[in-house]
C-alpha cells in the first residue's frame, strides 16, 4: 500500500530588516510533493514480514481471517494453517510461543480484532532458537504497543449454520496501570458437527463396504490470564495461566456394513469424551544493556487429561454373524515439567549472539481397558487392555550468531543439540516395551542478499527431529467397525528431517520459493489388510488396520510462486499463490508390531508397499474489494483448488472451496457475514490400490457449506499495550498432546 505524504518545504532567503521591509519580499520556493511508498510485504534475513497495520484488509475483521489473507499462508479447513505446504504451523506472539492447544489458538485468533496487530512474520525455515519439529514453519504475530494507562476489550458473538446450528461468544479484557499489565479472555460455544462416511476395502475375492454418519457434539470452554510486572526499567516478572475444557458427550458413529454386496450388520459406536488442559508459566526477564541484550528464564507445568469411554455394538442384519459388543475406556494423563534459560547479546556492529538451554520431562499414563461381550457378560480382553506408561526426558541447547555485513548482505548461523531419553512400558506385559537414548546435532544457516531495492534472494538450511505424538504411542484402537480401525503403535521412532529453501522477492510484491525437504525414517498412518483364521473351524475374518508406523523416506521438491499487491489506490487487494510439489515416497509396512498371538488363531497380513512419484499442486486466490469511499464496506472473494494428489496413504481426490464474505464497519461495531464452501466441494476422498489387487478407500463428507454471522464490539482504549507475552518452557511438548 502506498501512503501519500505531502511535505511542504518553504525556504525564506535574505534577512528582513527595517530598511528592506518595503522593498524586499520573502522568496518562497514552490511546494514540492513527494510520494513515499510504504512497504507492506518485505523479506528480512530469515523471515517474511507482512505489515498489516498499513494494509486495507486489516480493518474490521479478526486475526484468523487476516491470516487467511497473508501471503504464503493457507487454510483448507478453517482450522489449521499451512505455510507453502508445511506439515504444520507453530504460532508465536511477540516472539513468544503461544501456550494454547490447536483449538484454543483457533478460537483466540477468531476473537482477536485485526486492528490489534502491527505485523505478521512468516518464518519458512525456523532458526535454532525456535522449538519446532520436522518441517514446521513459524507464524509470529506482532501486536501493536502503547504505554497508555487504561483498559480495553472486545465482545464477540458468532452464529454458524451448516448441518447444525452452532452459537459461540467470547470476551477479552486488557488493562494497564503504570508497571502492571493484565489481560484475560474467555470463550465458550457449542460445535456439533456431522460427517458422512463411505469405507471400502477388499481385493479380487471379497469386498467390504460400510456407509453411515458420525454426529459429534462439542461444548468448548477456554480462557487465559496473563499478568506482567515491571520490577524496574530493566527487569520484568510475568505469570500466565491457560485453561481449556472440551466436552463431547453423546457422539455416535452409525455404520451399515456389507460383505460382498450382501447386507451384513450394523455397527453403532457411542462415545463420551472430555479433555482438560491446564498450563502454568512463570517468566523472568532482565535487560543487560541499552542495545537490547537480555536474559530470560521460564519454569512451566502442563497437565493434560483426556478421558474417553465408548460402547461399540454390532447388530446382525442377515444370517451372517451374531450380536457382539465391547466397552472401551481410553484415558490419557500427561504431566510435563519444563525450564529454559535464553541469553541474547546485541553488538553495536548490528550483530547478535544468542545462546540457550532447556529441559523437558514428560510422564504419560494411558490405562486402556477393553471388555468384550461373551454372550452373557462383559469380559476383560487382556490382549487389547494395556496400561501404557511413557516417560521422556529432552535436554536441549542452542547457539546462533547473526551478522549484517553490509546494507546488502546478512547471514545467520546456528546449531541445536538435543539429547532424548525415553522409556515405554505396558504394565504386566514385558514383551511390549522399549528404552531409547539418542542425540541429535541440528545445524542451521541462512544467507540473505539484497541485490537492490527491487530484488532480494535468500538461502536457508536446517535439520530437525520429528517425534510421535503421545497419543499415537498409546497401543489402543479407534474403531470404525469391528474389522476396520486405527491402531496406535508404541514402537514408532522419531524421524530426521532436512530442509533447504531459496527465496526470491521482486518489488516487495512478487515472490518465488524453491524448497527441498527430506524425511528419513518418516512415519504416517498406513492401511494394513489381513485375515484372521480360526484354526479349529477354519472361519476367516478380513480386517483393515490403519496402523501408525515408520515406513521409509519422503522427498519433496517444491516451487511456490506468489503475489501480494494492491490495485487502484488500494480499492482491490490481491493475494495469489501457486504451489507445485514433486514428491517421491518409498517404503512400506509388512507387519503389525502391536499384534499379540491369540491361541487358536492364525493371522495373515498383506504387506503395504509405497512407491510414489507424483506432482502435486495447490492454487489460491484471495481478493478484498473496498466498496465505499468511507472504507466501511468490504467484499471478500476467495477460492482455492487442490487437484488430486498422491500421499503415503493413497490418492486424495480433488478438493476446492469458494468463499464469500461481506463486512460493514459502524463505529466500534463490525458486522461480518461469511459463506464458506459455497460449492460444497471440500470433501476428503482417499483411495488406495496395491499391485496385488488389494484396495481401500475412505470418503468423508463434512457438510462444509457454512453460513457465519459475526458481531464484534470493541470498547475502551484500543491503543492500549497488552501484557508482555512470554515463552513457556514446555512449548515444544504442547503440539504433541
Amino acid at each position: 500500500m502506498k501512503a501519500k505524504i505531502l511535505i511542504a518545504v518553504i525556504f525564506f532567503s535574505g534577512m528582513i530588516s527595517a530598511q528592506q521591509t518595503k522593498t524586499d519580499s520573502a522568496k518562497t520556493k514552490n511546494i514540492e510533493e513527494i510520494k513515499l511508498s510504504k512497504k507492506v510485504f518485505v523479506k528480512k534475513s530469515d523471515r517474511f514480514v507482512y505489515d498489516v497495520a498499513n494494509a486495507p484488509i486489516a480493518k474490521g475483521t479478526n486475526s484468523f481471517n487476516l491470516l487467511q489473507q497473508t501471503p504464503m499462508l493457507s487454510s483448507t479447513d478453517g482450522k489449521v494453517f499451512k505455510i507453502m505446504g508445511k506439515s504444520s504451523v507453530v504460532f508465536y506472539i511477540n516472539g513468544k510461543r503461544t501456550l494454547m492447544d490447536a483449538e484454543a489458538i483457533t478460537e483466540m485468533l477468531k476473537n482477536t480484532p485485526s486492528e490489534n496487530i502491527q505485523k505478521i512474520e512468516v518464518v519458512t525455515v525456523p532458526g535454532s532458537e525456535f522449538q519446532v519439529e520436522a518441517n514446521e514453519g513459524v507464524i509470529n504475530i506482532v501486536m501493536k504497543k502503547s504505554k497508555t494507562n487504561g483498559y480495553n476489550g472486545t465482545l464477540k458473538m458468532n452464529n454458524s449454520q451448516s448441518f447444525y446450528n452452532n452459537p459461540s461468544s467470547g470476551i477479552a479484557f486488557n488493562a494497564r496501570q503504570d508497571k502492571w499489565s493484565f489481560n484475560s479472555n474467555f470463550n465458550m460455544g457449542t460445535y456439533r458437527e456431522r460427517e458422512k462416511y463411505t469405507l471400502t476395502n477388499g481385493d479380487s475375492t471379497f469386498r467390504n463396504e460400510s456407509v453411515g454418519t458420525m454426529d459429534d457434539p462439542n461444548k468448548n470452554y477456554g480462557g487465559s490470564i496473563n499478568i506482567d510486572y515491571e520490577i524496574s526499567k530493566k527487569q520484568s516478572l510475568g505469570f500466565s495461566y491457560n485453561v481449556r475444557y472440551n466436552k463431547s458427550f453423546g457422539s455416535v458413529l452409525d455404520m451399515t456394513n456389507f460383505e460382498n454386496g450382501q447386507l451384513a450388520n450394523r455397527t453403532i459406536n457411542q462415545e463420551d469424551a472430555q479433555t482438560r488442559n491446564h498450563n502454568f508459566n512463570l517468566n523472568y526477564e532482565i535487560k543487560t544493556d541499552t542495545l537490547g541484550s537480555k536474559l530470560t528464564s521460564n519454569v512451566s507445568y502442563l497437565w493434560f487429561n483426556r478421558d474417553k469411554k465408548s460402547l461399540g455394538e454390532t447388530f446382525p442384519l442377515s444370517n451372517i454373524g451374531s450380536y457382539s459388543a465391547f466397552q472401551q475406556a481410553v484415558p490419557q494423563i500427561i504431566n510435563n515439567y519444563a525450564a529454559n534459560i535464553d541469553y541474547i547479546k546485541k553488538f553495536r556492529n548490528e550483530s547478535t549472539f544468542a545462546i540457550g538451554t532447556s529441559y523437558n520431562f514428560t510422564n504419560t499414563d494411558s490405562d486402556t481397558r477393553q471388555n468384550d461381550f461373551d454372550g452373557t457378560d462383559f469380559i476383560t480382553n487382556t490382549n487389547l487392555s494395556n496400561h501404557f506408561i511413557y516417560k521422556e526426558n529432552i535436554i536441549g541447547a542452542y547457539a546462533t550468531y547473526e551478522r549484517k555485513f553490509s546494507e546488502k548482505f546478512s547471514g545467520k548461523l546456528g546449531t541445536r543439540f538435543e539429547a532424548t531419553i525415553s522409556t515405554g512400558d505396558v504394565v504386566g506385559k514385558s514383551d511390549i516395551g522399549f528404552e531409547r537414548n539418542y542425540n541429535n546435532l541440528l545445524p542451521y544457516a541462512t544467507l540473505n542478499y539484497a541485490i537492490n531495492d527491487n530484488h532480494n534472494i535468500t538461502y536457508s538450511f536446517s535439520s530437525r527431529v520429528r517425534r510421535p505424538g503421545f497419543g499415537q504411542l498409546n497401543p489402543s484402537r479407534t474403531y470404525f467397525t469391528p474389522t476396520n480401525y486405527i491402531q496406535n503403535n508404541p514402537f514408532m521412532q522419531a524421524s530426521k528431517n532436512y530442509n533447504q529453501e531459496i527465496n526470491y522477492m521482486y518489488k516487495n510484491a512478487f515472490y518465488a520459493n524453491l524448497s527441498f525437504n527430506f524425511a528419513e525414517n518418516a512415519y504416517s498412518q498406513l492401511p494394513l489388510q489381513g485375515t484372521m483364521i480360526n484354526n479349529e473351524t477354519g472361519e476367516e475374518t478380513k480386517f483393515l488396520r490403519y496402523i501408525r508406523t515408520n515406513y521409509g523416506n519422503n522427498k519433496q521438491l517444491g516451487l511456490t510462486l506468489g503475489m501480494n499487491k494492491a490495485w487502484f489506490s488500494d480499492i482491490w487487494t490481491t493475494n495469489y499463490s501457486a504451489n507445485f510439489e514433486y514428491a517421491t515416497i518409498s517404503g512400506g509396512v509388512t507387519k503389525d508390531p502391536t499384534s499379540q498371538p491369540i491361541e487358536g488363531v492364525t493371522e495373515i497380513l498383506q504387506p503395504y508397499t509405497i512407491n510414489v512419484k507424483t506432482l502435486n499442486m495447490f492454487f489460491q486466490a484471495n481478493n478484498m474489494v473496498r466498496l465505499s469511499a468511507k472504507k466501511d464496506w468490504y467484499l471478500g472473494v476467495n477460492y482455492w483448488l487442490m487437484p488430486s494428489r498422491e500421499m503415503e496413504i493413497g490418492k486424495l481426490r480433488t478438493q476446492q472451496s469458494l468463499d464469500l464474505n461481506i463486512k460493514k464497519i459502524m463505529g466500534n461495531f463490525t458486522f461480518l457475514v461469511e459463506m464458506n464452501d459455497i460449492l460444497n466441494s471440500n470433501i476428503d476422498d482417499i483411495r488406495t490400490t496395491q499391485a496385488n489387487g488389494s484396495y481401500n478407500s475412505v470418503r468423508s463428507f463434512k457438510y462444509g457449506r457454512e453460513l457465519n454471522i459475526n458481531v464484534t464490539y470493541n470498547f475502551g482504549n484500543q491503543k492500549l499495550k497488552k501484557a508482555r507475552e512470554v515463552k513457556s518452557a514446555n512449548d515444544a511438548i504442547k503440539s504433541r498432546t
